[in-house]
């Protein structure tokens, strides 16, 4: 196997594809004011189409909304319904990038992303691990990418109060990303 992280245009260039066995897109939420509640989507899609200048990447996801799975299936279930995610109606989430900017190793994307049906711009914060060959000569990427949102400008807005003040869930919302991509062009 063969590994880089530093930058070579070349190797970078072309289309690569989610290795989604190697991936991972989770977000967590702030709950009775107190403690995080951590969450996946198990299933996802991910093709970023890289040219020779990196900063002209573009990058694409779709997120299969019904694949949820805070590890509690009653909770799950509540997620998908018109309290929450709306699955019903707006099976899938996406973010399509408008802008890449800053080194190859830190870098942040900025993009359109569609939940429920509301699309707001959103900037990830992205770090590039680097490119490495497998046992069976595929050529693979890695990033890392984070970013909040608050749930309630994509009509997320179900909450409710605690006897003792506050609220039960919080609006900020933090997704990452673990990406591990295939070249496949």
């Amino acid at each position: 196997m063969t590994t880089s992280s530093a930058l070579d245009t070349a190797t970078l260039a072309g289309t690569w594809t989610l290795d989604p066995t190697h991936s991972e897109l989770g977000f967590s939420v702030r709950h009775l004011m107190i403690s995080k509640v951590k969450g996946f989507f198990r299933t996802f899609d991910v093709t970023v189409v890289a040219g020779e200048d990196p900063l002209a990447t573009t990058v694409e996801a779709t997120i299969d909304i019904a694949s949820v799975d805070t590890n509690n299936e009653m909770r799950d279930g509540h997620l998908k319904t018109g309290d929450f995610f709306l699955v019903e109606e707006h099976p899938t989430a996406t973010f399509v990038s408008t802008s890449i900017a800053g080194t190859p190793e830190a870098f942040t994307i900025t993009g359109d992303f569609t939940l429920r049906g509301v699309t707001k711009e959103i900037v990830l914060n992205a770090e590039f691990a680097g490119v490495a060959t497998d046992a069976y000569g595929n050529t693979k990427a890695v990033a890392s990418a984070t970013t909040k949102i608050n749930r309630v400008d994509f009509g997320v807005n179900w909450n409710a109060a605690l006897e003792a003040g506050g609220v039960t869930l919080g609006d900020e919302v933090t997704i990452t990303a673990e990406i591990q991509l295939a070249k496949t062009a």
